[in-house]
């Protein structure tokens, strides 16, 4: 009998957040919890508050949880916004040692390849045709790239140079905040990052992501691209949706 629910993680540089998940409609069960990423935030101090997320929720099955990191085989190998003592760290053991599970229970992902799984799934019947691209626009910038809805993982256009820039440095969405831009501003900053994506990639489709496509009406009409632009069906919560669908059907990359 295939799982209804499971559990999905997503860990980000500014908050970690945790829902119980119906598998069949790919939306979150009740409300999610989010606690502020601790700082420094190193494995130990990111492991305490995924045990608090885990027992808040008194779940105990198998468990996904996502990372701003290239993610092969349960190891982290880079960290984007999180604490570079990530690097080289054994992800699966760490989370499974202090959740008292076992590695097979635990499924690691990218956080960008676990959000666009689940809009490969369950948003538009479009994205699983083609080079789909999605794009999560938060702490950084993340990237998911699918050719004919099969992930190609741990891609890193996040940080492809623009303009003698890493491309989140000027396009991210805290940059936005940070540096007080208007949408408008923004928006052109995010269209060049597009621009010079889709001549390396030439995608038939993106799909854009993260915190700030809940105001996606705010920015992406004003996106100058020749890409087909759709926002994010299940916004923010993407990469919990992912997340716990990988943990239910042994997905790890």
């Amino acid at each position: 009998m295939t799982a209804t629910r499971g559990f999905g993680i997503d860990i980000g540089g500014s908050g970690i957040k945790g829902a119980l998940v119906d598998l069949e409609k790919g939306a979150l069960i009740g409300d999610r919890l989010r606690i502020d990423t601790p700082q420094p935030s190193t494995p130990e101090a990111i492991a305490d508050v995924v045990l608090k997320v885990v027992r808040h929720f008194d779940w105990d099955g198998p468990v996904g949880i996502t990372l701003p990191a290239v993610i092969k085989k349960g190891f982290a190998h880079t960290a984007a916004n999180i604490d570079p003592k990530w690097i080289g760290t054994d992800a699966d053991a760490l989370f499974a040692d202090v959740l008292g599970r076992s590695t097979d229970d635990i499924a690691m992902l990218n956080d960008a390849d676990a959000a666009g799984m689940a809009e490969i799934r369950f948003g538009d019947p479009a994205a699983r045709h083609g080079v789909t691209t999605l794009l999560t626009f938060g702490t950084g910038i993340g990237s998911a790239v699918f050719q004919d809805g099969k992930l190609v993982p741990n891609t890193e256009f996040g940080h492809l140079e623009v303009d003698g820039h890493d491309a989140e440095k000027r396009a991210a969405a805290s940059v936005k905040d940070n540096e007080g831009l208007s949408y408008p501003h923004w928006a052109k900053r995010v269209s060049r990052y597009l621009n010079v994506l889709e001549n390396l990639i030439w995608p038939d489709l993106f799909i854009v992501g993260g915190g700030v496509s809940k105001k996606s009406e705010r920015w992406v009409p004003l996106l100058e691209v020749r890409t087909k632009v759709l926002v994010a069906s299940l916004q923010n919560n993407a990469g919990i949706v992912g997340a716990a669908a990988a943990a239910v059907e042994g997905i790890e990359h």
